[in-house]
């Protein structure tokens, strides 16, 4: 499809402001600031995307306009007058690269906690408890109603100062929309009963926030307009509510998002991550833009180009939100315009970037490790000033990633697979038919290994001389790890491996007893296998609490299936030892907390205790290599070649990454190869 006539490539005129095609990011909080403001590493990351060539970037999620809104996850602090020229220079910024740049702003409500910021009182509409942050709300008085319009008001003033293109109103289970549900507002005053009365916090503010900026500056609302709860608001009243905001002059878009998010489970469904439904609510956006016939913006896993197009072509969205797919790629529309959509990094759904933010980290891609350090890592990498001769060992993430980096910075390279597949772990994850999407992670790396010219020789056991014979300049080891168990007192061979299950190669057969103290996808991903094989399982950590490496995002399918299948959940609890009892086995269970032990008689004990160094071809290469296999950690951190020449009479560098060095996971894998090749 030409330029010309692709839907995603044309401009879109908002008000007076032309966005250049039909991409944008969505508002969300990459928890990149510092002290509340968008510092140095907040701007480069919209930056990069503008340099993409995305036509809108929605800031903040949320910046929060008042003291009394304490930033949940490392919100931008729009009630402090100090934010304005640093979100001048993001704008600055993207508009020199033609992407305009907007703001989300919000009063959290109930959504936050008390003990955060400035330890003052969370409020909502009614003393409702929200699960996800636990605060326990006064019911807002009317002198903080009166306060917190003034304080829209006030941010809002600010945000245009900035020179932002807009701003954007957050009521998808914030302040706004907890007056509009009848599952958060029980009032029985002027803003309770009547759908008039619960819109009329929102209509202030809107109308206070007009007063401060005039008429030509962009406001828009991002809203749900159907909870999907029983309790909650009905389709009926919120498309209603987005009719009224059409039709009042003062709006001039709407966002619109269905679902409520006050638990982990609600959320998953407002926010789908993989092996659930791509783009869920892009017809229902399509519905409230017919029914209001206005312009219509929207984001829920719309994770692909072909669905982004399918939304503009069939008028269900004005602009269409990727906001998760510019993580994974941030250059999405260059590459549609230069007619290099096979070259798009894939969003692969892992949603590892959102567990992140949840859990009090950072936004990182699971295999996009330049997002979020772009100060450090470009994008795309420039030449190296010497072509080297790379052996890469290995064809799991990490030595695919090590290939590509070292490939576009002009070296020579050949990857060498023990096996007849490329993948490594990965191939074993995505036996677990929910997580199948993982693949792509190894896809699009193979592709552009082609593109690139790089040759994988598959069913190579490398030896030292195997590597040798290629006569290298730099050979790196990602030979991944292979799996351990963990240490118990006795019958550490009766134990049956995370993998063996995942691999189909044990089938299970209950009761199983699952012993997890790794407290990632691993274990959790077999228990998921175990269950779904109706079979009798109790999962065991020694944890406080399931899995704690993995956020609240990803935890979400795996305890539905516990609960859907009866798994039994026991915390706190470590597997000591395993003994045979006739047919059956023995599993006794201990506690760090107690020295009393309790026994399990199951047909099988699984265990999931990461990996270990598959490290014996590093071992014999590192004595015969210039480097003697060191990194210095300071240049590699300082952005300077990380190889020090230990021994001048060798003939090439060795390194190792990913699991060849420790057990970690696929961004650390990734991340490794990265920072390091891009050096190289």
């Amino acid at each position: 499809m030409s330029a010309s006539n692709d839907p995603l490539l044309q401009p879109y005129r908002l008000k007076h402001l032309t966005l250049k095609n039909r991409f944008m990011s969505t508002a969300h909080e990459p928890a990149y600031s510092e002290d509340g403001m968008p510092k140095e590493r907040y701007r480069l990351y919209h930056r990069e995307k503008a340099k993409g060539g995305i036509a809108l970037t929605m800031t903040a999620g949320s910046a929060v306009v008042s003291s009394d809104s304490p930033p949940a996850f490392g919100n931008l602090h729009a009630y402090r007058d100090e934010i304005v020229p640093w979100l001048k220079r993001l704008a600055d910024d993207c508009h020199e690269h033609g992407a305009a740049v907007m703001i989300q702003l919000t009063h959290l409500g109930r959504r936050t906690g008390w003990n955060k910021g400035d330890w003052l009182p969370v409020l909502a509409p009614s003393p409702i408890r929200e699960p996800a942050h636990r605060a326990f709300p006064k019911e807002a008085e009317d002198w903080d109603i009166e306060r917190i319009i003034a304080d829209y008001a006030d941010a809002a003033a600010r945000m245009q100062a900035a020179g932002l293109d807009g701003i954007e109103f957050e009521a998808y289970g914030h302040l706004m929309d907890q007056f509009w549900s009848p599952a958060t507002n029980h009032r029985d005053d002027a803003f309770g009963g009547l759908l008039e009365n619960r819109m009329r916090f929102s209509i202030l503010v809107i109308e206070a926030v007009r007063k401060a900026v005039g008429p030509d500056f962009i406001v828009g609302i991002r809203m749900v307009a159907d909870e999907d709860w029983e309790k909650g608001l009905s389709r009926e009243e919120g498309i209603e509510i987005a009719r009224r905001l059409a039709g009042s002059g003062q709006i001039d878009f709407l966002n619109v998002i269905r679902g409520h998010i006050d638990h982990d489970a609600a959320l998953n469904e407002v926010i789908p991550i993989q092996g659930m439904r791509s783009a869920p609510h892009l017809d229902f956006a399509g519905e409230v833009r017919a029914a209001t016939k206005f312009p219509i913006f929207h984001a829920a896993r719309i994770a692909d180009v072909a669905t982004a197009r399918h939304a503009v072509a069939t008028g269900k969205l004005d602009m269409v939100g990727m906001t998760r797919a510019h993580i994974a790629d941030p250059h999405i529309a260059r590459k549609v315009a230069a007619g290099r959509e096979a070259e798009i990094r894939p969003c692969v759904g892992a949603t590892y970037c959102l567990d992140r933010i949840y859990e009090g980290g950072e936004a990182l891609c699971i295999h996009n490790a330049a997002t979020g350090r772009e100060l450090e890592i470009p994008h795309e990498l420039p030449k190296a000033g010497m072509r080297r001769r790379a052996i890469v060992v290995g064809a799991g993430p990490a030595g695919l990633e090590a290939a590509r980096v070292l490939a576009e910075r002009g070296h020579r390279v050949t990857v060498l697979e023990a096996t007849g597949q490329a993948g490594g772990q990965v191939n074993l994850l995505v036996r677990n038919p929910r997580r199948r999407e993982m693949i792509g992670i190894v896809d699009w790396r193979i592709a552009e290994l082609e593109r690139l010219g790089v040759e994988i020789r598959y069913d190579v056991y490398a030896e030292p001389e195997d590597v040798l014979g290629f006569d290298p300049d730099l050979v790196v080891i990602a030979t991944g790890g292979i799996a351990q168990a963990p240490e118990v007192e006795a019958g550490d061979d009766l134990l049956t491996s995370s993998w063996d299950i995942l691999a189909s190669a044990v089938k299970p057969v209950g009761p199983v007893l699952l012993f997890d103290d790794h407290g990632g996808h691993p274990g959790m991903s077999a228990a998921e296998v175990i269950a779904a094989a109706g079979v009798e399982l109790e999962v065991v950590s020694p944890e406080r609490s399931l899995a704690p490496e993995m956020g609240g995002m990803n935890h979400v399918p795996y305890a539905r299936i516990f609960a859907e299948k009866g798994v039994r959940v026991t915390i706190n609890t470590r597997l000591k030892s395993v003994r045979r009892d006739g047919n059956a086995l023995v599993a006794v269970l201990g506690s760090d907390f107690s020295g009393a032990a309790q026994e399990r008689q199951v047909a099988q004990v699984v265990v999931e205790h990461g990996t270990i160094a598959n490290a014996d071809l590093y071992l014999a290469l590192k004595p015969l290599s210039r480097n003697l296999g060191a990194v210095d950690y300071k240049a590699l951190l300082a952005r300077r070649p990380p190889l020090p020449e230990k021994q001048p009479q060798g003939a090439f560098d060795v390194m190792r990454i990913g699991d060849a060095v420790a057990s970690r996971n696929i961004h650390a894998a990734i991340y490794d190869a990265l920072r390091l090749c891009s050096l190289l």
